[in-house]
């Protein structure tokens, strides 16, 4: 395990290396940054002797390098517009899509295991049927879609739900807040969350459902029924239980992407997370607070799958993680 580890974690180095590069490298055609700070009245004289003291004359890898040592000691720059360091900022803004991450998430188990695995023991049903077609119309439709739609039926005509904002928030411990311990924020987060889980929803379904098909066609399965065990014991200790491991790969890909999904959910909402922030970032041309946003979203991305691995090794005893072979 300790050599997995350290293995994983020179690769999450490696990773964040090209992600910190990439994202440094596109700040150049994002517009200029003293237009943001200046504006357009100061000379050109003064807005060169700017560009000098903030160092934007000097050579790409002389910057980068800068803004490599700044990273490792947690500075990734000053927000133009919020005149405060751009980490803050996010960790601020952080709670708030987490907080949508994971109400999306409660969804996405509540109705794609119980669903996905219904249609795998019984295709015929006409509530698979109806399951699987609804999923593959909520694969096709954009999740602004999506969520105009829910604006419109439960906040316009119904009036049973707000249509934007985070409402009441608790405050946990460090400074966190969380709307989901509250019941005006959890009122809140009811239509954006179901917006957000429509987009990774129908693929659990279906994810769930060939998977489980899959594994009831195994000879074990087959052995299982031979010696008489009981129905249950046999759909969800012995298949269900095998086909958890693909699904606990592609699912927590799909959660460091739900992340990124969470821009036109939190713009459509006015949901005040990272999503609608980066969104503001790039009309205003807040190019630190951009770089910082794409570094912290690739580390959530790394981390989750990191973790993704793990989880992988303790579930199915037979992958050995160490990437050591383990001999009989």
């Amino acid at each position: 395990m300790l050599a997995f580890l350290i293995r994983r974690l020179g690769q999450a180095l490696v990773v964040m290396l090209v992600i910190s590069f990439l994202s440094f490298s596109i700040q150049d055609e994002l517009g200029d940054p003293l237009r943001e700070l200046v504006g357009q009245s100061v000379s050109e004289e003064t807005r060169e002797k700017l560009r000098d003291e903030m160092g934007l004359n000097d050579p790409f890898l002389v910057q980068y390098w800068r803004f490599l040592g700044n990273a490792v000691r947690g500075d990734l720059g000053t927000s133009y517009f919020f005149k405060r360091p751009a980490l803050e900022v996010i960790l601020g803004k952080l709670p708030a899509t987490i907080d949508l991450v994971i109400a999306a998430t409660f969804w996405i188990l509540l109705f794609s295991i119980p669903v996905g695995v219904f249609a795998a023991i019984r295709p015929d049903h006409w509530f698979s049927r109806v399951a699987m077609g609804l999923s593959i119309l909520g694969i096709s439709i954009p999740v602004f879609l999506t969520a105009i739609f829910l604006i419109y039926l439960f906040a316009v005509e119904l009036g049973w739900l707000p249509s934007y904002g985070r409402g009441d928030t608790r405050m946990l411990f460090g400074g966190w807040e969380t709307s989901l311990l509250t019941r005006d924020g959890l009122r809140h987060i009811f239509l954006p969350s179901i917006s957000l889980a429509s987009v990774i929803l129908p693929l659990f379904v279906r994810m769930i459902r060939s998977e489980m098909m899959e594994v009831l066609e195994a000879e074990y399965i087959k052995f299982a029924w031979a010696k008489g065990l009981r129905k249950r014991r046999i759909w969800m200790l012995h298949a269900f239980k095998n086909t958890l491991l693909p699904v606990i790969t592609v699912g927590g890909v799909q959660l460091g992407i739900m992340v990124a999904y969470t821009i036109l959910t939190e713009t459509v909402f006015q949901w005040p997370g990272m999503g609608f922030m980066f969104l503001e970032a790039i009309h205003r041309v807040d190019t630190p607070l951009i770089v910082a946003y794409l570094i912290v979203v690739g580390l959530i991305f790394v981390v989750t799958n990191t973790v993704v691995d793990i989880i992988y090794g303790l579930v199915n005893p037979m992958v050995n993680i160490t990437g050591q072979r383990n001999e009989p």
